[in-house]
């Protein structure tokens, strides 16, 4: 994929989405706009699903409850913040309600080995500064290799972009897509490392996470096994969704949980 096409799921502050060179102006998606092929979810069934604002209430990534006060999500939305510098959203189906609760963080770990998202280990845990009444999910183990097999049928949930040049998301929304093999993700993706990272989509396109989803979930069977991270564009056909492969970093996960 060209310099100028590759793109996190990543929506940045101060009101606007960088992909490439191209800078869009960001609104909200109404009650009646669905991401890429996708509908309404409710908080209420999937509330370890959490989005990260800025200090002034940006929100730009999301994250998955995995403990009471740890929550999961994709090291590019991290690094290089400090904790002052972000928010946990819980509960909250609605940006602009005030339902739900807040949380500042103490304390941001981001994977060593990560340098950009076509490296891998897109993976990082913040640490709240309040334990929140929430569900939280566990994330896949290392043996868990049979919840990544191609027609595996994942659960995405973000709040982020409706379509590639569409508005972020006022509610939360949710689609499914199924895995794919790493051989087919190859050929979309000559960068792919299946080691560290997993595809899903729908091959003729219309369906995907995009800008704003980035951190989010990807559930598989009450486990989360995805990390929305990075594409070409969002819902393009022979351009899936790429997540970071959570069963992968299990073990450092687990010493960060």
């Amino acid at each position: 994929m060209g310099a100028t096409s590759r793109v996190t799921r990543l929506l940045l502050a101060a009101g606007m989405i960088v992909t490439g060179a191209v800078v869009v102006g960001l609104g909200q998606a109404g009650a009646d706009q669905q991401i890429v092929g996708g509908k309404r979810a409710s908080i209420a069934d999937h509330s370890y699903t959490v989005f990260l604002t800025t200090a002034d209430g940006f929100q730009y990534c999301g994250g998955t409850l995995v403990d009471d006060d740890k929550v999961v999500t994709a090291a590019h939305c991290a690094v290089g913040r400090k904790p002052a510098d972000v928010v946990v959203v819980a509960g909250r189906e609605d940006k602009e309600s005030d339902a739900g609760t807040t949380s500042a963080v103490n304390e941001i770990w981001v994977h060593p080995d990560f340098t950009d998202v076509r490296s891998g280990a897109d993976v990082a845990v913040l640490t709240l500064e309040r334990q929140l009444p929430y569900q939280t999910i566990d994330p896949a183990e290392a043996d868990d290799a049979d919840l990544y097999a191609p027609g595996v049928v994942g659960t995405i949930l973000g709040w982020g972009r409706v379509a590639a040049d569409g508005q972020a998301s006022r509610f939360l929304l949710k689609a499914e897509v199924p895995f794919i093999g790493d051989a087919d993700c190859v050929r979309s993706y000559p960068s792919f490392k299946a080691a560290a990272m997993a595809c899903a989509g729908v091959a003729a396109g219309g369906v995907d996470t995009c800008q704003g989803d980035s951190g989010g979930p990807l559930v598989v069977d009450g486990r989360l096994v995805g990390i929305t991270s990075w594409g070409e564009g969002c819902a393009a056909p022979g351009k899936p969704g790429v997540y970071t492969r959570v069963a992968a970093y299990a073990d450092v996960l687990a010493e960060h949980i």
